[in-house]
C-alpha cells in the first residue's frame, strides 16, 4: 500500500483487498453477500484543503442476495476498522446498483419461464437460444404497491439469429416482463402488442452491411519530437499553468479535482455523476431510461484504449482500478489516454482600420 497516498488518490488493488479483509473480519461478507459498489470515500472538503494525512476510506454497497438485504459500508484502512454499517432502506432510497450475476440469473429465469415461452412463440420466436435478454431497473410507474418493495427489473427481448449480429438492431417489441430477483421468478408478462421483427442485419463488421468504404486516404502523422507540454506525476497532470488531479470511480469513470491556474483554485471537483438514457416511447416503454452511472456503474465498464483508434499523436496512459461482485480488483490497463492537441482557429479577426488578421489557436 502507497505511504500517505494523497486522499484523492484512486484507490489501489492493494487497498481493495484490505478494505476486504477488513468487511469479511467483520462478519459482513458471509454468502451470498456481493459488492454491488465499491469505491474511495472521498474525505470533507475542508480536510483536504487543511493538508495532512486524512484518514484513507473506502466505501461498499453490499447485497444479500437471497435475502435482498443491503447494506451502506465505510472502512478504515488507516485504523484497519469498520467506520460504518448501516442497511439500506431500499423503499425510501432505492434499490442498489445491479449486480454481474444477476445479468445471468435474469436469462436462466426467462428461458425457463413457460408464459415468456409462449410470448416469443406467438411471434414465431422458439428458438430460445437466440433470444437475447436485456434487464432494465424497473423504477417506479403505478405499479402494484408491493412492487416498491422488490429488487426487481424489467425484461426486454432482442433477437439474434446469427453469431456476429447485432441484436439491438432487432428488438422483439411489445412485450415484457417483471422479474424478482430475490425470489428469482417472474411475476407477470405484459404483452400488449406485437410488430415485427426488424430483418435487416446488425452486424456493421459485414462489408454488405457497411457498403464500400472510402478510399485514397493518405496517413495522418501526429508527432511532438519533443514531447507534449504536459507532465504527469503519479496523479497529478500540469500543463501551461494549468494543474488538477485525475481520479477513476466505478460509478462516474473519470473523475478531476482541485482544477487550478496558476495556483488559483478554478474547481474542486469535476465529473459526470449521472447520465441518463431515456427512450420514451409513450406506447409501451415510457418506463425505459438508463441510469448509466447510479443504476449500472458506467466506470466499471471501462475498456482498455488503443493507439490509432481511440487514441493518436503522443499518448500517457493511465490505468484504472475497479472491482467485480466478490469485491476482487481487477486492472484495466490503459483506461485513460491523455494527449495534447492543437483543436484550429478558435476566433479570427480582421480589423477594419489597420488591415490586421489576428487570430487565436486553442490547444488543448
Amino acid at each position: 500500500m502507497t505511504e500517505n497516498p494523497h486522499p484523492l488518490d484512486p484507490a489501489t488493488a492493494e487497498e481493495y483487498l484490505a478494505g476486504r479483509e477488513i468487511m469479511a473480519a467483520a462478519g459482513l461478507l458471509a454468502d451470498p453477500v456481493r459488492f454491488a459498489y465499491y469505491g474511495l470515500e472521498e474525505p470533507p472538503k475542508d480536510e483536504v484543503l487543511a493538508g495532512g494525512v486524512a484518514d484513507r476510506r473506502l466505501r461498499a454497497f453490499l447485497l444479500n442476495l437471497k435475502t435482498g438485504e443491503s447494506a451502506d459500508v465505510v472502512v478504515s484502512l488507516t485504523r484497519k476498522s469498520v467506520v460504518r454499517a448501516r442497511t439500506v432502506d431500499t423503499a425510501a432510497e432505492g434499490q442498489l446498483p445491479i449486480v454481474d450475476s444477476e445479468y445471468h440469473l435474469v436469462e436462466e429465469i426467462m428461458a425457463a419461464d413457460p408464459g415468456w415461452r409462449e410470448a416469443m412463440a406467438r411471434r414465431g420466436l422458439t428458438d430460445m437460444s437466440k433470444i437475447r435478454i436485456a434487464p432494465i431497473t424497473a423504477g417506479a410507474y403505478a405499479a402494484p404497491a408491493e412492487d416498491d418493495q422488490r429488487r426487481m427489473v424489467r425484461v426486454l427481448g432482442f433477437l439474434q439469429a446469427r453469431e456476429h449480429d447485432l441484436a439491438w438492431a432487432h428488438p422483439i417489441d411489445g412485450v415484457t416482463a417483471h422479474v424478482d430477483l430475490i425470489e428469482k421468478k417472474v411475476l407477470r408478462i405484459v404483452d400488449e402488442f406485437a410488430l415485427p421483427v426488424p430483418a435487416e442485419s446488425g452486424d456493421y463488421d459485414d462489408p454488405a452491411v457497411r457498403g464500400p468504404q472510402r478510399t485514397g486516404l493518405r496517413p495522418i502523422e501526429i508527432t511532438q519530437p519533443q514531447g507534449p507540454s504536459f507532465t504527469v506525476a503519479g496523479n497529478l497532470l500540469s500543463w501551461q499553468g494549468w494543474s488538477l488531479r485525475m481520479g477513476f470511480d466505478a460509478r462516474e469513470g473519470l473523475t478531476l479535482h482541485q482544477i487550478s491556474l496558476a495556483g488559483r483554485p478554478v474547481i474542486y471537483r469535476a465529473s459526470v455523476p449521472e447520465m441518463v438514457v431515456p427512450y420514451g416511447d409513450p406506447r409501451f416503454r415510457f418506463w425505459q431510461a438508463y441510469f448509466d452511472t447510479g443504476e449500472y456503474l458506467v466506470g466499471k465498464w471501462v475498456n482498455s484504449l488503443e493507439l490509432g483508434c481511440d487514441c493518436l499523436g503522443e499518448i500517457t496512459y493511465l490505468d484504472a482500478v475497479v472491482t467485480g461482485e466478490a469485491g476482487e480488483p481487477r486492472t484495466v490497463r490503459n483506461a485513460i489516454c491523455i494527449h495534447e492537441e492543437d483543436f484550429g482557429i478558435l476566433w479570427k479577426h480582421t480589423d477594419i482600420f489597420n488591415g490586421s488578421a489576428q487570430s487565436r489557436r486553442p490547444r488543448r
